[in-house]
């Protein structure tokens, strides 16, 4: 419709230039010119405009909204139709979850050998945990009912029945057990029971401190080794700083403080739980000696009441 319009009207501007306008009054021949060739180009200004937005309009509804190229060059890289190659590509690739192994990998590498130290004294830590528990879950050393069932037999003078309510297997047990062996003999030396008493439980402590100097050792080194390496990551930093000269760029000074910290942070997750685990050990340890001392007390205490009282009894019996 609209190509036909501009047809009729180009037909009608070209009649009329052709013919000439009607004659009216006394308008001269040189007016009546320019009056039809203004005509003229309005006319044809007009059809123009009328032509060039009818074709905008038809090219508008037709034209697709991607292009092949971009197309192929999208579906090419593994990303929908939709994606802008150009624009959203880095921020596809910069959301994409990164591998554990990948990244583990990448902080070793920048660590160095000091984070390849942090991870072997982390991997021993373990070890000495996972023993040391499995340990203190066989033996359960803070256990003491037993121990409490045999005291109070052993107060009533029942000693065969106080030996056996004992769990050797226990090291307060154990040395409890002893103890009330050595005095039910009538001919016991209680200084050379005391040094054989202190002997055993020497051993089994020192059976239970096991592995834990160890532990102490990595709870220490671990922050040390953690501010060596900040400190050659600040030294290569200002190392590659000097050698770029007044050409500095970021990205080289970022590179050593990101060492730096990373070592440092390593460092820290190393120590702290370590730290923990050695403290609730040693604990656990001066919790079982202090028990382990007690009930030796005890026993030896308790023996002697008893014999006191046998020996009123005997003297009142005696007198009487």
């Amino acid at each position: 419709m609209s190509t036909d319009n501009t047809v009729d009207a180009t037909a009608m501007a070209n009649e009329t230039t052709a013919n000439g306008p009607a004659p009216t009054g006394t308008v001269a021949p040189a007016e009546t010119a320019q009056t039809d060739s203004s005509v003229v180009n309005a006319a044809l200004d007009s059809t123009n405009n009328a032509a060039v937005n009818t074709v905008s309009s038809d090219n508008a509804d037709s034209v697709p909204q991607s292009t092949p190229a971009a197309d192929a060059t999208a579906s090419e890289n593994g990303l929908p139709n939709d994606v802008n190659v150009d624009g959203t590509v880095a921020d596809v690739a910069a959301n994409t979850p990164v591998d554990l192994m990948t990244q583990l990998q990448d902080f070793l590498t920048v660590g160095g050998p000091v984070v390849w130290i942090l991870m072997g004294f982390s991997v021993i830590a373990l070890c000495i945990v996972l023993v040391k528990i499995w340990q203190f879950a066989l033996l359960r050393p803070e256990s003491t009912g037993d121990v409490r069932k045999s005291l109070l037999a052993w107060r009533k003078g029942e000693n065969q029945e106080a030996i056996a309510a004992l769990k050797t297997r226990r090291p307060v047990s154990e040395v409890t057990s002893m103890a009330m062996h050595g005095l039910s003999r009538p001919s016991a030396d209680h200084s050379l029971l005391k040094e054989e008493l202190e002997r055993v439980a020497t051993n089994r402590m020192n059976q239970l401190r096991a592995f834990l100097r160890p532990l102490e050792v990595i709870a220490t080194l671990s922050p040390l080794l953690g501010l060596l390496g900040t400190v050659l990551g600040m030294i290569v930093a200002f190392q590659q700083m000097e050698a770029a000269g007044s050409q500095v760029d970021p990205s080289v000074l970022s590179g050593g403080i990101w060492q730096a910290l990373l070592t440092t942070a390593v460092g820290l997750v190393v120590a702290i739980p370590v730290v923990a685990i050695h403290t609730w050990l040693e604990r656990k340890v001066e919790r079982v000696s202090a028990l382990m001392n007690d009930s030796v007390t005890q026993v030896f205490t308790s023996h002697q009441s008893v014999s006191l009282s046998r020996a009123k009894a005997e003297e009142i019996k005696r007198a009487a």
